[in-house]
């Protein structure tokens, strides 16, 4: 019987130091309001860390009591505290449509399953004072007001107006200096180009009508054959042959031609040699035979299958170099100009919508 009893004090002391450490309060952060406000009522409970709470839950629009509706509530906040105690903090938004002192009942929390109440609360909801006898004196609604100037509103809207009015003026400008300077204008043209064997034959054609071979000048008639044979090979083999010797000529043609119809062209720089340099005699019927063997050996090596059209670039003088780089800078600042105005119309336009 002794252990019985020690037991069931036991018990009644652990559950009355429970129960101890359980606080619930309300609080309302105003005791009135008109008709249609808002008032806000926070439940916290104390209770220690380890304990299961369960607070009360309400709908949308469920009445607290008869005439006060709650309009939502607040994730609870939970705040530690000292020997192991924690303070839980919910709060509740009311609102009222009908004049009245209202009842509010105490508010009901869980801890480890016993229920515990706050204390009651009371509400008073007041309306508008209307005199009846002098209705002129009561104003209704007040319409839409005009937004004061703001000078910081618009400031920006106005300094970015007066620079694009600039910019558009000194954009105007450039282009007036732009249109004033007329396109320089290249003109390529394709220039009918002779092939060498064909500006070679030409040259000789020239050599016979002249009757240069029948001359007594033979000097100069070998010194224009041989002219007329080192630019075609210098065009046709890809060689300076006109800055080399005969012999230098001959050896860098031994690998490209027939070397019959190398000797022969051989024979014929060493005779313009001697004639040149030896004051050699040479007979009509030698001038001849060099002449057709002049004429072989460019009908052997020549190449048709070439282009026989090339265009031709004119160059620019420096006036016109400068004034072509100048309607280039133009025409970008000009460009730069249109789009920096753009966008400062864009961000305008914009901005003063928003304000209106």
């Amino acid at each position: 019987m002794k252990r019985v009893l020690s037991f069931i004090i036991g018990l009644v002391a652990v559950l009355n130091v429970s129960a101890q450490n359980v606080n619930v309060e309300t609080k309302i952060d105003s005791i009135q309001m008109f008709v249609g406000e808002q008032v806000h009522i926070t439940l916290t409970v104390t209770m220690g860390e380890k304990q299961h709470l369960k607070m009360p839950v309400f709908k949308a629009s469920q009445y607290i009591t008869p005439g006060v509706e709650v309009l939502g509530s607040d994730p609870a906040d939970t705040i530690s505290l000292d020997n192991n105690m924690i303070s839980v903090s919910k709060k509740y938004t009311l609102t009222s449509f009908d004049e009245k002192l209202y009842y509010l009942p105490p508010m009901k929390v869980t801890v480890d399953g016993k229920l515990y109440e706050s204390k009651s609360l009371a509400l008073k909801v007041l309306t508008v004072n209307v005199d009846m006898k002098h209705p002129e004196k009561f104003f209704g609604p007040k319409d839409v007001q005009n937004n004061p100037f703001e000078w910081n509103d618009w400031s920006l809207i106005f300094w970015f107006s007066v620079l694009m009015v600039i910019l558009c003026g000194i954009g105007y400008y450039l282009y007036l200096i732009y249109k004033g300077h007329k396109p320089v204008s290249v003109n390529i043209k394709m220039i009918k180009r002779l092939l060498p064997h064909q500006k070679a034959m030409n040259e000789i054609e020239q050599i016979k009508a002249n009757k240069m071979v029948t001359s007594e000048n033979a000097k100069e008639y070998y010194t224009r054959l041989t002219d007329t044979l080192r630019k075609y090979i210098e065009d046709r083999f890809g060689f300076s042959a006109m800055e080399m010797t005969s012999s230098e000529i001959i050896s860098r043609l031994q690998d490209t031609g027939d070397q019959k119809m190398i000797e022969e062209l051989k024979g014929l720089f060493r005779t313009a040699d001697l004639v040149k340099f030896a004051k050699y005699s040479t007979l009509i019927n030698e001038n001849d035979m060099n002449l057709v063997n002049a004429i072989d050996f460019i009908n052997s090596t020549k190449i048709e299958n070439q282009a026989t059209a090339e265009k031709a670039i004119p160059q620019l003088t420096e006036k016109e170099k400068r004034s072509r780089k100048s309607r280039i800078i133009l025409r970008t600042l000009i460009l730069l100009i249109v789009v920096v105005c753009a966008a400062m119309l864009t961000y305008i336009v914009y901005t003063m919508l928003e304000l209106i």
